[in-house]
C-alpha cells in the first residue's frame, strides 16, 4: 500500500471518529433540555440523525439497511437486558397477568386492527397491511419514563409497573408476527397452525433459556473471582449476547430470553451488582443514542413527504383506534378504572424497535418494503411527537399523576457481596410529618433497620440516637426485609401515596 493510500485511509478513519463524536456529544447535550420541554430524547436523536443525513445540512449518505439492522438488533438486546435488570419483581408480580396480556393479546389486536384498516383504505394487500400492523404493534415506554423523571411525575396505582412489564415483553411478540408474516408473504403455503406452534415453541424455549442462563450468570459472577473488577460487566455483556445467540440457534425467541435473564439476574444478589447496574444503564443509553442516530441517518426526509397522507391515516388508526381496542380488550378481565385504561392507551408510544423491524422486509426484498419502511418511520415520529409531548398533560387531566421526589446521589457507594441480603432505601421526610422534631431514639424504628446517613441542606450527617429528624431530610435506611418499609413509613408518620 502506498504512503498516499495509508494517509487517505487514516484521514477517513479520523473523519468518521470526528463525526461520531460530534453527533454523540451534541445528542446528549440536546437531550438535556428536551425533557424539560416535554420532548422525548429519542425524538431529538432521530431529528439530529436526519439533519446529519443526505437531505440535511450534514450531507452524510447512509443506506446500508443490513448494517442498520445488525446494529439495531445488537442495541435492542442490550436495552432489553438493561430494562430487565431494573425491573423489581415485587412491583411487577401483582400486575404480571395484565402486562402479559397487553404484550400478547394487545399486540395481536393492535396489529390486526391496523392491518385490516390499511388493507381497506389503501392499495396494500391484506398481508402487506398486516405486516405493517405487526411492525408498529410494540410500544416503547423508555421515552415515557424519561419525561416522567425530568418532570418528577409519577403515575398513581400500579400503572407504572404495568407499562414497564408491557414495554419489556411485547417486542418478542411483534418480532414473531413480523417474521411470520414476511415468511407468509414469501411463501403463502405456510400453515397458520404451524405458525401458532412455532410461536408457542419460540416463547417457551426463549423463556426457559433466559431463566437457566440467568441462574448460571448469578453462580458464575459470584464464583469466578476475577483479578480485575472492571472485567465483571464485560463478562456479563458477553453472556448476554451468548444468551441471545443460544436462544436463536435453539429456535427460541432471543429477545424474550435476554429480557427474562435480566429480570432474574436483577432480582438476585451478586458481586459488584451496583457497578454492573450502572455499566448497563450507561451502555443502554449509548445503544439507544447510536441506534436512533443511525435510523435517522437511514431515512431521507424527501422520501417521507410522499407517504405523509398514508402515514397520517395509519397514525390516527393506531393511536385512536387500534391501541385502545388492544388495551381495553386485554384489560377487560380485570377491575380497572376507565381513566386508567385511557392513560395506558395513550402511553402506547412507538420507538426505534418498529423502525428496526421495518428493515426486515427491505432485506427480504418484499414488494412495497421501502414504502412500508417510510410509513413506519412517519408513524413513529408522529407517535412520539404527539403522545410523548402530551403525556404529562393527559396524566394530569385524568388525575393519575403524583409528584415524585428526585433521587439524591450520595457519596457512599456500597457493593453487595455473596450472602448479603440487606437493602438500602432512600426515604424523604415531607413537611408536616409527625416524626419531624423527634429524636431517632423516640421514633421506634424496627430493630433490624438502621439509618446509615441523613442528607440535609446538601450536607451529610452521620446520625445517632439523639439526632433530631427535620422536614425535607433524606434518610438512607438499611433494612434486611422489604416488608419493613411500611413499618418504617408508619414510624415516620408518612402516609402511603397511591
Amino acid at each position: 500500500m502506498s504512503p498516499e493510500s495509508v494517509m487517505l485511509a487514516s484521514f477517513n478513519i479520523d473523519y468518521l471518529i470526528l463525526i461520531a463524536a460530534v453527533l454523540l456529544v451534541f445528542s446528549i447535550i440536546a437531550s438535556k433540555s428536551s425533557g424539560r420541554l416535554g420532548v422525548p430524547s429519542l425524538l431529538v436523536f432521530l431529528i439530529i440523525g436526519m439533519l446529519a443525513g443526505v437531505d440535511g445540512p450534514g450531507g452524510i449518505e447512509f443506506s446500508n439497511y443490513g448494517f442498520a439492522q445488525f446494529l439495531g438488533v445488537f442495541a435492542l438486546v442490550v436495552i432489553l437486558f438493561s430494562g430487565g435488570l431494573d425491573t423489581r419483581w415485587e412491583s411487577v408480580k401483582p400486575v404480571l397477568k395484565k402486562g402479559l396480556l397487553l404484550s400478547t393479546l394487545g399486540v395481536i389486536l393492535t396489529a390486526a386492527v391496523v392491518g385490516v384498516s390499511v388493507w381497506y383504505f389503501t392499495p396494500f394487500s391484506l398481508t402487506e397491511g398486516l405486516l405493517l400492523g405487526a411492525i408498529i404493534s410494540s410500544t416503547d415506554a423508555a421515552a415515557v419514563f424519561s419525561i416522567l423523571r425530568s418532570k418528577n411525575l409519577g403515575l398513581k396505582g400500579r400503572l407504572r409497573p404495568i407499562l414497564e412489564m408491557e414495554s419489556g415483553s411485547n417486542d418478542p411478540m411483534a418480532y414473531f408476527l413480523t417474521i411470520t408474516l414476511i415468511g407468509y408473504a414469501l411463501s403463502p403455503s405456510i400453515s397458520i397452525w404451524m405458525g401458532v406452534l412455532s410461536f408457542v415453541l419460540q416463547m417457551s424455549i426463549g423463556g426457559l433459556i433466559g431463566y437457566l442462563v440467568a441462574k448460571g450468570m448469578v453462580w458464575l459472577l459470584n464464583k469466578i473471582n476475577l483479578d480485575y473488577d472492571g472485567l465483571y460487566p464485560v463478562l456479563l455483556l458477553g453472556m448476554v449476547m451468548l444468551t441471545y445467540a443460544i436462544s436463536s440457534f435453539a429456535k427460541g425467541n432471543g429477545f424474550l430470553s435476554v429480557y427474562v435473564a435480566g429480570v432474574i439476574l436483577g432480582n438476585n444478589n451478586f458481586i459488584h451488582k451496583k457497578s454492573i447496574l450502572k455499566f448497563f444503564d450507561g451502555i443502554a443509553w449509548l445503544m439507544q443514542i447510536i441506534m436512533f442516530l443511525t435510523l435517522g441517518l437511514l431515512v431521507n426526509p424527501s422520501s417521507i413527504v410522499p407517504v405523509a397522507a398514508t402515514g397520517i391515516l395509519v397514525s390516527v388508526i393506531l393511536i385512536f383506534v387500534a391501541r385502545p381496542i388492544g388495551v381495553f380488550a386485554s384489560l377487560a378481565f380485570f377491575r380497572m378504572q376507565l381513566r386508567e385504561k385511557i392513560l395506558i392507551s395513550w402511553v402506547g408510544l412507538r420507538g426505534a424497535v418498529p423502525i428496526i423491524f421495518a428493515t426486515f422486509p427491505l432485506i427480504a426484498g418484499l414488494d412495497k418494503s421501502e414504502l412500508i419502511f417510510n410509513i413506519v418511520f412517519f408513524v413513529v415520529f408522529t407517535s412520539v411527537a404527539l403522545q410523548g409531548t402530551t403525556l404529562a398533560i393527559v396524566a394530569k387531566w385524568l388525575k393519575l399523576y403524583r409528584k415524585e421526589h428526585a433521587k439524591r446521589r450520595y457519596p457512599l457507594e456500597l457493593e453487595l457481596v455473596e450472602g448479603f441480603h440487606n437493602e438500602l432505601v432512600e426515604i424523604a421526610v415531607p413537611k408536616g410529618c409527625s416524626a419531624a422534631g423527634k429524636r431517632l431514639v423516640d421514633i421506634g424504628f424496627p430493630k433490624n433497620t438502621l439509618i446509615v446517613m441523613i442528607e440535609r441542606d446538601k450536607k451529610y450527617i452521620t446520625p445517632n440516637g439523639s439526632t433530631i429528624i427535620e422536614p425535607d431530610d433524606n434518610l438512607l435506611v438499611m433494612t434486611d426485609s422489604p416488608n419493613d418499609l411500611m413499618h418504617i413509613n408508619s414510624c415516620l408518620g408518612i402516609k402511603k401515596i397511591n
